[in-house]
């Protein structure tokens, strides 16, 4: 591997073991193998070698499961499935989900890491509308990833606080699948709007 790589890979180990904010630049360099130079050269900063890392680790996150799913793509079955990797994820030992959480907390005093990830965010939904409509994240639009992913980032971003806040509280698949299905059920019960029928 050349230096990019090195530092990289180095960043991801030292944020599994210290976290975002207790990261120094010697930190990575030393993980690395590499030098303070090399980080400016390839990244521009440290930071936004850390934020780097950061999404590459979630990349590497297999929300799938081992074996993918085997439910219906768009199906209750297929989101109890995925939400329960998820979960799963949630409650590993050092989960680097809980690194969102650090980061959210501390977005307005790094910018360059916030702007970084807000444009993670899209892809991210993206990734997440591909996996529970069975879709090719090729073929899911900007449309459907800015609503629809949004939608499911915002799920997955509350249940990361709620696992990091208090785990034997936080839900788990079975139980924002029944959610679900309730929002379902009353929104197929409500009456029509006129208006929204109206084409």
């Amino acid at each position: 591997m050349g230096h990019r790589e090195d530092l990289l890979e180095g960043a991801k180990r030292c944020l599994l073991e210290k976290g975002f904010v207790r990261t120094t630049a010697r930190d990575i360099v030393k993980a690395s193998g590499t030098n303070l130079a090399s980080i400016g050269y390839h990244y521009g900063s440290k930071d936004a070698l850390l934020a780097q890392a950061y999404v590459a680790l979630v990349e590497d996150v297999p929300l799938a499961g081992g074996a993918g799913t085997g439910a219906a793509p768009g199906s209750l079955e297929r989101f109890r499935e995925v939400w329960s990797n998820v979960v799963d994820s949630l409650r590993e030992p050092g989960s680097i989900w809980r690194l969102s959480v650090e980061i959210l907390a501390m977005g307005d005093q790094l910018p360059e890491v916030r702007d970084q990830l807000s444009r993670a965010q899209r892809e991210a939904g993206r990734g997440l509308v591909s996996l529970l409509m069975g879709v090719p994240e090729e073929e899911v639009s900007d449309g459907t990833a800015d609503t629809l992913g949004r939608f499911y980032v915002t799920l997955m971003t509350g249940l990361i606080s709620q696992w990091t806040f208090d785990p034997k509280t936080a839900p788990d698949a079975e139980a924002l699948t029944e959610g679900l299905r309730q929002v379902m059920a009353a929104a197929n019960s409500a009456p029509q709007d006129p208006d929204s029928a109206e084409g």
